[in-house]
């Protein structure tokens, strides 16, 4: 065997492993009744320490017209980030799932990175975007296949509309 298959070989137990681990923490989480990965049961009217004790922290705080949005963001290598809305009172307006195909559609040139924040949650992963100035922000979402939505930015704006790429962890190069 050579050290090229060995290496391979050795990339591909280190991700099977990972994925082990992954299940096993979200099986671990799940029955330990601590807070949920989603908001699951929550109702409109909930108070916001009955969000907290389902959910847990929020990723972020933001504010939102006539209340607060908390952002739990499950990455970077998760594929949900759920937006829960509240009142001004502390009450439970709505919630949803922000990342996915038709979400993606109401990205538009101009947006700045507060207002893609507030209707995405914080990008996966942000990196320059090589030799042009600016940077690439990218989400993972629940999909089949394995892409990730990215969006261009430039002097704090959404440049072009946003497109698809194929997500880097799930192109592993394999040596035969």
């Amino acid at each position: 065997m050579t050290a090229a298959r060995i290496t391979g070989d050795r990339i591909g137990l280190r991700w099977k492993a990972t994925g082990i681990a992954a299940l096993a923490s979200a099986w671990a989480l799940a029955v330990s009744g601590c807070a949920s990965y989603g908001p699951g049961g929550l109702q409109p009217g909930a108070t916001a320490a009955q969000v907290r004790q389902a959910m847990g922290e929020p990723t972020l705080i933001l504010a939102a017209p006539g209340g607060a949005r908390w952002v739990y963001a499950r990455g970077p290598f998760g594929r949900h980030t759920w937006m829960v809305d509240l009142d001004a009172a502390g009450r439970l307006r709505t919630w949803h799932q922000a990342l996915g195909e038709a979400q993606f559609t109401t990205l538009l040139p101009g947006m700045t990175e507060a207002e893609v924040i507030f209707a995405f949650g914080p990008p996966a992963q942000r990196k320059a975007r090589g030799l042009r100035p600016g940077e690439l922000w990218s989400w993972r979402y629940p999909t089949n296949d394995c892409l990730w939505f990215q969006a261009e930015f430039e002097q704090g704006r959404v440049v072009g509309g946003g497109g698809y790429a194929t997500d880097p962890v799930c192109d592993v190069p394999t040596r035969e």
